[in-house]
C-alpha cells in the first residue's frame, strides 16, 4: 500500500507539498492545508468531479473580486459558482472562461494578493471539496 507521500510523489508533486505533508493521513492533510491551491490541484489530480471543483474554484476566485477591474472575469466567477450549484452549462462556462481568459492580463493585482488569501482559499476547499478529495485519495491508496 502507498503512502501519502508517495502518492503525492508520483503526481509530481511541488516539494514544498510533499515536505508539508510528511507523513499526515489525507485527513490532516485536508483538515491543516495552508494552501487553497494545493488543495485545488490534488482535487484535480485525484479526480474530483468538475462541477464541485468549480464551485470551490469559483469561490476561491471570489476572494479577490474586489481587485478584477474587468468584467469578463467578475461574470467568470459568477458562471463558476453558478455552474457548481448546477445553475449554469458546460457550455456557459467554457465561454466566461474563455471570455475571462482575454481579460488576463488585467490579473497582475490578482496575482500581488495570491499569498494574503491563501489561506481563506485553504478554508473554502476544504468547505467545498475537503471530503471529496478525502475519499478519491483514499480510494486510490486503499483499494
Amino acid at each position: 500500500m502507498k503512502t501519502f507521500k508517495e502518492y503525492l510523489k508520483s503526481l509530481n508533486a511541488c516539494q514544498p507539498a510533499v515536505e508539508w505533508a510528511g507523513d499526515k493521513p489525507i485527513e490532516q492533510v485536508v483538515a491543516e492545508c495552508h494552501h487553497g491551491d494545493w488543495l485545488l490541484w490534488l482535487a484535480k489530480k485525484c479526480g474530483v468531479e468538475l462541477q464541485p471543483l468549480t464551485l470551490a474554484k469559483g469561490h476561491c476566485a471570489n476572494t479577490v473580486r474586489h481587485l478584477m477591474t474587468d468584467e469578463r472575469s467578475l461574470k467568470a466567477v459568477d458562471v463558476a459558482i453558478a455552474f457548481g450549484e448546477g445553475k449554469a452549462t458546460r457550455e456557459e462556462l467554457d465561454t466566461a472562461a474563455a471570455d475571462a481568459y482575454a481579460a488576463s492580463n488585467a490579473y497582475a493585482a490578482a496575482h500581488a494578493a495570491y499569498a494574503a488569501n491563501q489561506q481563506e482559499t485553504a478554508d473554502i476547499c476544504r468547505k467545498y471539496i475537503g471530503e471529496l478529495i478525502i475519499q478519491k485519495v483514499n480510494q486510490t491508496l486503499n483499494p
